[in-house]
This record gives structure tokens, C-alpha cells and sequence, in this order.
């Protein structure tokens, strides 16, 4: 039993600990297999928890005395390197070495206090701030589905191992689409949830205004929502957290298909796949519209690479011992942003405060809108972006166009496999809905998913046949 402990879902794994049929301990030594055989491959793991065996055997404990703290207690999981996480280091993956820190930032540490083990912490590119999984730190992480090809970024880490069965549920960050994105790259299932849902409090700084929401990675709608319950909450010292959650209309959902965002390009076997999913979402009742987006995001897509630079400015001014070791693309791109009049701040906080107010107004008339998770398929894992996508040069933002306002929106959005491509890579499709509405975000994505079920397939090591 244990050897195939990897395959299971987080609240699989949860149940067998209830009937005493497996222990977190077992499941803990399945999950360190599964990584020792894949990780020569992938170069997911940033460092392993020297305590997870302490961590399995105190959840152990706990179920044999029937005192589980949730019913995912001893349920491994993995943490995006710059998550703070006691215990560990938590850095941006920039070169050199950190201390261990004191304490787990506030949605580490609602999964720990769930009795979640830490099996390791993941790679991501420097400051979680490109599309794709590199750093000067830990090198080039790949995709399980084919190595040579990147499993997107930037919680690319977490996506290359729970896609390959290290853990069931991988914790990250998504400032942009750095859930969605490695979701739909790696066949699985990514919550970006309301801002303030998941409150954020005892983390590293983030260039990234408020974008950037703490999430997870999973294999299932189930896990997600199971782990979106431990994770969110109000939580006095964040404003955001306080929203009410909105409750569900007595009546057909109605959604917008976007296909395309302006005359942006995509390729063709994401617009085959994704457009065979639109009959799915009939068969389950949603009443699907075509169109383009309700309201305009040209204007922000344009300053997008700005806000990154400003970030990455301010934090190299209040830490200049981080700007002293950070790489050299990474410095130059805050020397730019120092050099940003604060006027052409003003005018990015200005369009974000104008799309949140006009994606309001259009969640009053829709209660969902669809596109593509990914503008294209995985690309050369060493490679920053794709420079072409259906034939066409487009720039380091080109494959990312579906997901970034979503965050500058603060709305609930996840990807869900859908068909595969004919070579069988994986392919999302991205849905997003109104504020305060990720319940119903996840039950919509819960009934797809039971047309469209993608949990039972997995990548196979090079050279094997895919199962």
C-alpha cells in the first residue's frame, strides 16, 4: 500500500489515516521515493524539511489517539521557496544562503497548524517575478510531462512535483498567474482565490503591489477546496480578509467565452481544446456567451512590466544587503524602476482602481468569464517566454495575457485540465468569477472536472510509457 500512497489525493490520503489503513509516516516515505526516483529529472526541490519524519510521526500520534488536527493531518505538501516557513530558509531564490526563519508566515502556518507535513520547499525564478522556473540559486526546473520543456512559473516548482507525485498539494503564490499558468502546464488544478480570502501576514515583501495572493496546487477540485478551507479566514491585522463571501444565484450561471484578448495570438491546439470544453459547460447547465472581455485591460498590460520594476526597486532600497546578492537581469530591472517617475505610479494605481471598479460591473451582469489559462503550450524549460506563439514574435508577457488583471482585478480565477494536446501535454482552461465568489468558482469547477477528469493520468519517468 504505502509504495502507492503517492498516488492519491490529499483527502484520499486523509480518509486512510481515519480507517487506520495507512499512517502520515507511510505516507511520508512514499512521497520521499517519489521525488528521490523523479528529482535527478525535474530539480524541483529548493531543500528538503530535516523535520518531516518528526512532523509524520507527531500526526501519526495524533490519528492513532483519534485527536487529528484536520481531517488532513500527516497529508505532505510541498512550500514555495520565499513562503516563510519556520524552520527553513525562505529567501527569492536569489543567490547566497539564508538562516532558517523563526516563524511561518500566516497561511503556512494554517496548514501546519492543520497537521500538514512539510516535505520540502520548491523552486521559482527570482522574486516570483517571471513566467517561467530558473534561478542563478537553484538552476533550471522542468516539466514531468517532458523534461525539456518548462512547467511554467513562477510556482513551478510546486507544479513539476505534484504533478509528479511528490506531494498532493503544493503551496505557492500567484502575483500574475503563477498558479494558473503551471496548473495548465502541468495538468492541474489552480486556485487563485478573492484577494483577502487567503490572508497574507509574516511573508517576504512582494513587488507586486497586492496581486499576489498564497494558494496551492492540486491534483483535484476537492483538494483545493479542502485546502482553501484551512487556509482562509478573517484575520484582524488584514483589512482585505473581512469581505463576505457572496452566496450562490437561484438560477443558470451565465458566462462569456474570451477567446482572444485583443489581437493578441493563440495557439491553435489551446483554442482546439479549450473550445471543445464550451460543450461541457452546457452539459452542466452554465448558459456560455462568446465575446470579448467586458471592460478594457490594454492599458494596464502595458505598464505590467513596470510594476515589477518599481517593486523590485523599493525592496533593494530597504534591503540593500538583498540588492548586493540578487543577479545582475534582476538588479538592472530595479535600477529602471528607480528611474520611474512616480507620476507613471500613479497612473498603474489609477488603472488598477478603474478595472476593479469596471470588473465589479461586470460581474453584476456575468457570473463567470472563460478564456484559455495559457496563451501557449510549455516552451524550452531554460527559456524566460516563448518568442513566438501560432507563428508570431510576441513579448515576455505574450503566453501570460489570460491571467495578469486578474490579480490587479482581486478576483477568484483556477485553471482546470481539460483535453490534452495530441502529444498528451496538458492544456487548462481558465475560469474566473466575481468577487467573494470562489465557492461557486469551485463548485462549477468541481462539475466540469466530473465531465472532464484529468487526476489519473501521470507523467512517466524518460523512457517509460505514460499511464
Amino acid at each position: 500500500m504505502s509504495a502507492e500512497l503517492w498516488r492519491l489525493s490529499a483527502i484520499e490520503l486523509g480518509r486512510l489515516f481515519a480507517a487506520g489503513r495507512a499512517s502520515p509516516v507511510d505516507a511520508l516515505d512514499a512521497a520521499r521515493a517519489r521525488a528521490a526516483t523523479w528529482e535527478p529529472h525535474l530539480n524541483a526541490i529548493t531543500r528538503e524539511n530535516p523535520g518531516a519524519r518528526r512532523e509524520a510521526e507527531a500526526s501519526a500520534a495524533r490519528w492513532r489517539a483519534g485527536r487529528p488536527l484536520s481531517a488532513l493531518d500527516g497529508v505532505p505538501m510541498t512550500v514555495k521557496e520565499f513562503l516563510v516557513t519556520a524552520g527553513l530558509p525562505s529567501t527569492y531564490a536569489e543567490p547566497g544562503e539564508a538562516a532558517p526563519s523563526p516563524h511561518d508566515e500566516l497561511p503556512v502556518a494554517r496548514m501546519r497548524r492543520a497537521g500538514l507535513v512539510t516535505l520540502a520547499k520548491t523552486t521559482m525564478p527570482e522574486f516570483a517575478v517571471q513566467g517561467y522556473t530558473a534561478s542563478a540559486r537553484f538552476g533550471v526546473t522542468r516539466n514531468p510531462w517532458n523534461p525539456a520543456l518548462t512547467p511554467g512559473g513562477s510556482t513551478g516548482g510546486g507544479a513539476a512535483a505534484t504533478a509528479a507525485g511528490y506531494a498532493p498539494i503544493a503551496l505557492g503564490t500567484d502575483g500574475g498567474g503563477s498558479l494558473r499558468r503551471p496548473a495548465a502546464h502541468t495538468g492541474l488544478v489552480g486556485l487563485k482565490s478573492s484577494l483577502g480570502r487567503v490572508p497574507r501576514h509574516g511573508g517576504l515583501p512582494s513587488p507586486l503591489l497586492d496581486f499576489e495572493v498564497a494558494g496551492a496546487l492540486t491534483r483535484t477540485v476537492a483538494d483545493s477546496r479542502a485546502v482553501l478551507a484551512l487556509m482562509q479566514g478573517a484575520d484582524p491585522r488584514v483589512l482585505w480578509s473581512t469581505f463576505r463571501p457572496e452566496p450562490h444565484p437561484e438560477r443558470p450561471l451565465r458566462a462569456r467565452y474570451v477567446e482572444r484578448i485583443g489581437d493578441a495570438p493563440l495557439e491553435p491546439v489551446v483554442a482546439a481544446s479549450c473550445r471543445r470544453a464550451l460543450a461541457h459547460l452546457d452539459a452542466i447547465g452554465v448558459q456560455v456567451e462568446e465575446g470579448p472581455l467586458p471592460f478594457d485591460i490594454a492599458g494596464l498590460n502595458a505598464l505590467w512590466p513596470e510594476i515589477g520594476k518599481i517593486g523590485l526597486a523599493r525592496l533593494f532600497e530597504a534591503d540593500p544587503a538583498l540588492a548586493a546578492r540578487v543577479s545582475a537581469p534582476y538588479r538592472a530591472m530595479a535600477e529602471e524602476g528607480a528611474r520611474t517617475p512616480a507620476t507613471l505610479l500613479a497612473a498603474i494605481l489609477e488603472r488598477v482602481q478603474a478595472l476593479r471598479n469596471a470588473a465589479s460591473a461586470a460581474f453584476a451582469e456575468l457570473d463567470l468569464l472563460v478564456t484559455p489559462s495559457a496563451a501557449a503550450m510549455p516552451w524550452a524549460a531554460d527559456a524566460v517566454y516563448p518568442e513566438v506563439i501560432d507563428g508570431r514574435p510576441v513579448g515576455p508577457r505574450g503566453h501570460a495575457v489570460y491571467s495578469g488583471w486578474v490579480n490587479a482585478a482581486a478576483l477568484p480565477a483556477l485553471s482546470l485540465p481539460v483535453d490534452p494536446a495530441p502529444d498528451g501535454m496538458p492544456i487548462g482552461l481558465h475560469i474566473v468569477a466575481g468577487f467573494g465568489c470562489d465557492d461557486r468558482l469551485l463548485d462549477l469547477a468541481e462539475a466540469l472536472e466530473r465531465q472532464l477528469p484529468f487526476a489519473d493520468r501521470w507523467p512517466a519517468l524518460p523512457g517509460e510509457a505514460r499511464r
